[in-house]
């Protein structure tokens, strides 16, 4: 009997590396997929965002102010209505990896300014990628661990200012490194 359950342990941990490894080479084949397509491509493969909202949320949570005691200035419907809910936050996801790849692209352009460029970006885009996890586990298993449901406007908020900061500095390099794309790129994003 403990043979049967030592074996059934290996068995679920060697399913779960499995799935975590299927899970990082999936990504990775992906990501270069969407590296070696051509600008015009990862542009018009950009959806449509309401980044007003978007940056709403995103100051709410980038600008402390004085008096904070944890609290957010924006209610937690208010939050997930400005994001767009989950289809807002399927695209964020969606879009910054476009944009990791637009960012990569400009290194062409200007090298040393596009790396640091596409360096933070990449930083952001783990946070936005962690955050909207955060979500999705906290709208499945809400009920269940009760801790999940209350940080779900902490993190959409972290989603938020994580695509904020992401366009921003795409924005920011393109403007200095290719102006004639720069009018394109803002229209699209």
């Amino acid at each position: 009997m403990l043979e049967m359950a030592q074996v059934f342990s290996y068995l679920v941990f060697g399913v779960l590396i499995c799935g975590f490894a299927h899970v990082v080479i999936a990504d990775r084949l992906s990501s270069r997929k969407k590296m070696q397509r051509d600008w015009h491509e990862l542009v018009a493969g950009l959806r449509r965002i309401d980044f007003a909202g978007v940056s709403e949320v995103a100051l709410d949570y980038l600008t402390p102010r004085r008096g904070q005691r944890g609290q957010i200035a924006l209610e937690p419907q208010q939050i997930w209505e400005l994001v767009g809910g989950y289809e807002g936050l399927r695209r964020m996801r969606e879009n910054a990896e476009l944009m990791l790849a637009l960012a990569a692209l400009a290194q062409s352009w200007n090298f040393a300014e596009g790396m640091i460029v596409t360096e933070r970006m990449r930083h952001d885009a783990v946070l936005l990628r962690r955050a909207v996890r955060h979500v999705e586990l906290g709208m499945r298993f809400g009920r269940l661990l009760g801790h999940l449901r209350m940080t779900l406007p902490l993190h959409l908020q972290e989603a938020s200012a994580s695509y904020y900061l992401m366009r921003q500095r795409l924005l920011a390099l393109y403007e200095t490194s290719h102006m004639s794309r720069y009018p394109v790129l803002a229209a699209s994003l």
